[in-house]
């Protein structure tokens, strides 16, 4: 099969490279897969040293280890395809919408096992990209300095912003510093408490897991969850949070400060 165009999928054998192609944009923030696209149209094909220096200044979790893969089928399906032709396609995927899957994120000690993003990267993602509203809840809080600075450009740009916190971990301390305008809720008193990890920006883009906005939770700790860019899951997610704060629900106080 070498020097020919990857055979579309189901037509006999199934090629690798497209599939592979589709995962590392479903990985790439659309910056980023600009950045791989004009990368991979610079190299006349897959052994260009361009792209071994590539992948050295790649710092994300297993990110250089994907591509790697990538040359590695590259060569082995159709090694006198030139780089222009995979940029061309990862540019027409950015360019075509399409459901993105949920994608893992982790603390702690990385590996190339699992294409995961950081979560210290991705809560920081997560916030910036909301323009309307900006759901939070952690049971725990304690400095994520820089977290705390991007909800705090979030609520200047006139983000509407609430936290729900638990109030037995003093996790709102970490949140004095912010604008009055950013609500704090609490649950009213119970035997339960707010347990969730959750950053929802809008009704777009959500990243939930076991991370609580801890500097070590963010960083050092072995922690997962997954980000999503579904709209279909992470509206309905957004709506129950918002009903357990509504008056109505008699769920959650709204905090003094």
């Amino acid at each position: 099969m070498s020097g020919s165009i990857p055979a579309p999928r189901g037509a006999g054998h199934s090629p690798r490279l497209p599939r592979l192609l589709a995962a590392l944009h479903d990985r790439l923030p659309k910056d980023r897969a600009i950045e791989w696209a004009r990368v991979l149209d610079q190299a006349s094909g897959p052994a260009d040293p361009v792209l071994t220096r590539f992948a050295t200044t790649q710092v994300a979790a297993g990110l250089a280890e994907q591509l790697d893969t990538v040359i590695r089928v590259w060569s082995a399906e159709c090694a006198n395809l030139p780089g222009s032709a995979l940029s061309l396609a990862l540019a027409s995927m950015s360019e075509t919408a399409r459901p993105i899957p949920p994608q893992p994120v982790v603390s702690g000690p990385v590996s190339p096992a699992v294409p995961a993003r950081l979560t210290s990267g991705i809560a920081l993602d997560v916030i910036r990209s909301a323009s309307v509203s900006l759901l939070i809840a952690s049971f725990a809080a304690r400095g994520a300095e820089t977290v705390i600075s991007e909800i705090a450009d979030a609520a200047h740009r006139g983000v509407r912003i609430d936290l729900l916190l638990e109030e037995t971990t003093h996790a709102a301390d970490a949140f004095s510093t912010l604008p009055n305008d950013v609500q704090i809720w609490h649950r009213i008193p119970h035997s339960g408490v707010i347990h969730a990890k959750l950053i929802a920006a809008d009704r777009h883009t959500a990243v939930l897991g076991s991370a609580n906005l801890t500097d070590r939770a963010l960083t050092d700790n072995i922690e997962l969850g997954v980000v999503v860019r579904d709209p279909t899951v992470v509206g309905p997610l957004v709506d129950h949070f918002r009903w357990l704060i509504s008056p109505q629900a008699a769920i959650m106080r709204r905090s003094d400060r």
